[in-house]
């Protein structure tokens, strides 16, 4: 698994990630105490750490947090680098770090490396929420701060309200099939040395099938998904973090790394998607 720099943290993480959104009627059954194929899910998160990754993405409303801390358990602390979010109703500031503290404690750490918003929450003044993920890096309870959802003007607020710290991350719905990031956002992300986490990188799974990825998955013998993903990687501040649910899937999208499309193979598949 190749690693590269995260935004200006100075640490280096997987490029690839593993990402523990499942779905709405996953999230409310877990509300309810029934947390489907927890299991399998457990050892999906681990089989992506057998296989280098390091960057693993949750949050408090998926309900996949003590999933994670079951499957990160064992891995020695400076071998990953784990994000979460807060919920846009908790951003007021006793509220933001009140679930910081209990998504502290289903993660079983004794920080976080990445605290995201979830959503922006315009009845919520962003100084006040930026404020509070400051005092949780003072404390030494949080390293970076992100954001998810936003779109430039809030990215540039977000930043803005920050004093003491850097915007370190933007978490975004990002693949071959929706760019609209490129228009503003990422061209931003690179100028700041933002890190883009795309979240449904292989497009809730329509890549996988796509023809137009057939040309380049043979050329290198890859999957058609493995080649979605390293579009993505291959970007300097770019880390999919495609859904880890099973385990022979986290091992695919892992091979999306430790080889690299071409020049020529990233303006052909451009071509195609256009």
């Amino acid at each position: 698994m190749r690693l590269k720099g995260f935004a200006k943290t100075g640490r280096k993480v997987s490029e690839i990630g593993l990402g523990t959104y499942y779905d709405p009627l996953w999230i409310a059954s877990a509300f309810l105490g029934w947390k489907r194929g927890a299991g399998s899910k457990v050892s999906a998160v681990k089989a992506g750490v057998e296989a280098g990754v390091t960057l693993v993405d949750t949050a408090e409303i998926y309900q996949s947090e003590p999933l994670v801390a079951r499957a990160l358990k064992e891995v020695p602390r400076e071998n990953l680098f784990v994000a979460t979010k807060v919920w846009s109703n908790h951003l007021h500031r006793d509220s933001l770090l009140k679930s910081f503290d209990r998504s502290l404690k289903r993660l079983g750490l004794q920080y976080i490396d990445l605290y995201q918003v979830h959503w922006p929450n315009p009845r919520v003044p962003m100084e006040e929420t930026m404020g509070a993920m400051e005092e949780l890096i003072a404390a030494g309870k949080l390293r970076h701060v992100g954001v998810s959802n936003f779109n430039l003007e809030q990215i540039r607020e977000a930043q803005s309200s920050l004093r003491k710290s850097e915007l370190s991350a933007v978490q975004l719905d990002y693949s071959l099939i929706h760019r609209n990031v490129e228009a503003d956002i990422l061209p931003h992300c690179d100028k700041e040395g933002i890190a883009l986490l795309a979240y449904y990188p292989v497009g809730h799974g329509k890549l996988v099938t796509d023809p137009r990825l057939e040309g380049a998955a043979a050329k290198h013998g890859k999957s058609r998904a493995q080649v979605a993903l390293q579009w993505l990687a291959r970007k300097d501040n770019v880390f999919p973090i495609p859904r880890a649910s099973k385990a022979a899937h986290v091992r695919e999208n892992a091979g999306a790394s430790g080889w690299e499309l071409s020049d020529g193979d990233v303006a052909e598949i451009d071509a195609k998607f256009r």
